[in-house]
């Protein structure tokens, strides 16, 4: 009899095991089996330094999604920032995306500054309101530089 119980006890700390590593390879390996509907817009930037795919989406200090793909735009050398946003944000025409740091050496995020008007961004629309990233080191430069 006991030694039915120590079987079973390994058993189920093995299945246990099993569906905890099914679970993290699953989180850790960004699959998307439990992802929040998205819709997808795009913006315009003039620089994008140091911004890279799955990149932060922020509102007010908020993760509202993440950056899908940088490309260069040929005709007007623009960056075009393509990010999903989770289905229950709203945004406004005129919100304003900007490229930011987390802290002074830190990753770079798109962070979006909400808008006031009643018409709302739909799936594919696109950002017209933008502000580039500042490069740090052309700002050191300037001061270097300009004394």
């Amino acid at each position: 009899m006991k030694r039915i119980n120590i079987e079973v006890a390994v058993g189920l700390f093995m299945v246990v095991g099993f569906i905890s590593f099914a679970w993290m390879s699953v989180r850790l390996g960004n699959i998307g089996l439990f992802d929040k509907p998205t819709y997808t817009v795009s913006a315009r930037f003039g620089s994008v330094s140091g911004l890279k795919p799955e990149s932060k989406v922020e509102i007010s200090g908020v993760q509202v999604g993440k950056v899908v793909s940088i490309e260069l735009d040929p005709d007007t050398y623009e960056a075009v920032v393509e990010m999903r946003i989770d289905q229950g944000v709203v945004l406004q025409e005129d919100v304003i995306a900007s490229i930011s740091t987390a802290g002074i050496i830190g990753d770079r995020f798109v962070k979006i500054t909400p808008g006031g008007l009643d018409d709302l961004i739909t799936d594919g629309g696109e950002i017209t309101e933008t502000e580039s990233a500042i490069s740090l080191e052309e700002l050191i430069s300037k001061y270097i530089f300009q004394k």
